[in-house]
């Protein structure tokens, strides 16, 4: 049941339905979308000021990270990961709900998360555990899990859990073998 007295911010972190052109929200948007652009215009040389940015724009990052740009998300408060976190080109997180990567997390290129709530039945948050591969042009859907050491082939689109020690692929995905 929606309670009229919370933000919008707390309907969406909540999955009930919100408005995102709330005023809160379009700042915390425009905040994110200020800081990944200064991300993705920086100049090769520039890893120290894109991990400065990206520790501006991450709920929180663990140590020894690399993001390629271009990298792209809704809020960027909303994400949070561990320790060796390694994300290629051209992904795109849409954090309007969290999103929690364990250690040792990889991302092929052009991989996309997806957190946005719509009118369907509520979803648990989305969580990546440790030690995770996700091929690229993977998408994951809302209120998934993978659980850790598992490894998602390339073009995946994952729209339930997948549980720890396998390799799952395909369209939707599932569990190819355990590894």
């Amino acid at each position: 049941m929606e309670d009229k007295h919370k933000s919008e911010k707390e309907k969406m972190l909540s999955n009930e339905p919100y408005l995102a052109y709330d005023r809160e929200l379009a700042e915390m948007h425009l905040k994110a979308r200020n800081l990944f652009h200064d991300f993705n215009s920086s100049s090769p040389e520039k890893t120290k000021k894109r991990k400065n940015i990206i520790e501006s724009l991450f709920g929180s990052i663990g140590s020894n990270f690399e993001i390629k740009p271009p990298f792209y998300c809704d809020y960027g408060c909303h994400i949070f990961a561990g320790d060796n976190l390694y994300i290629n080109y051209d992904c795109i997180i849409l954090d309007c709900n969290t999103v929690h990567f364990g250690n040792n997390v990889l991302l092929g290129p052009r991989v996309q998360i997806y957190t946005a709530y719509h009118p369907l039945n509520p979803i648990d948050r989305f969580k990546i555990g440790d030690n995770v591969w996700i091929g690229g042009a993977a998408i994951v859907c809302q209120g998934v899990s993978i659980a850790e050491n598992t490894t998602i082939g390339a073009g995946s689109v994952v729209t339930r859990n997948i549980p720890a020690n396998v390799f799952a692929a395909g369209n939707p995905c599932k569990v190819i073998k355990q590894i």
